[in-house]
């Protein structure tokens, strides 16, 4: 099989973005995260190094959203009729998500914790 052209590969993941945000509700949750998050970067004026760290967890949390949704879409395919097997898939997948959700409010804890305490005192 032939590969096609960089910008139809491109194109492609593009769409597939496009399809998360317009069919996924936690996906348009967790951009609004991403948008806040964005904001406080540059309110609090975040260290290149903090803001990384933001940076970084909240796409981990978009790409498990996605790997996710991947997995989910797949089962359903597999096996359209409730098979406890599949539940269990889901069930893992989606506890993907939620550790890296977790996560992401331990890290923002932690980062913006100086920030607020700084404007507070």
């Amino acid at each position: 099989m032939r590969k096609p052209p960089i910008h139809k590969s491109f194109l492609n993941a593009f769409r597939g973005l496009f399809l998360m945000i317009r069919s996924e509700r936690n996906f348009q949750l967790e951009l609004l995260a991403l948008a806040v998050n964005i904001f406080l970067i540059i309110y609090l004026r975040l260290s290149e190094t903090d803001a990384i760290f933001i940076l970084i967890i909240s796409f981990a949390v978009l790409t498990a959203e996605i790997f996710n949704t991947a997995i989910e879409k797949i089962c359903d395919f597999i096996q359209p009729e409730f098979d406890h097997r599949i539940g269990f898939i889901k069930d893992i997948s989606a506890g993907a998500v939620i550790l890296t959700a977790i996560l992401s409010v331990v890290v923002g804890m932690i980062v913006y914790w100086k920030y607020i305490f700084k404007i507070m005192f």
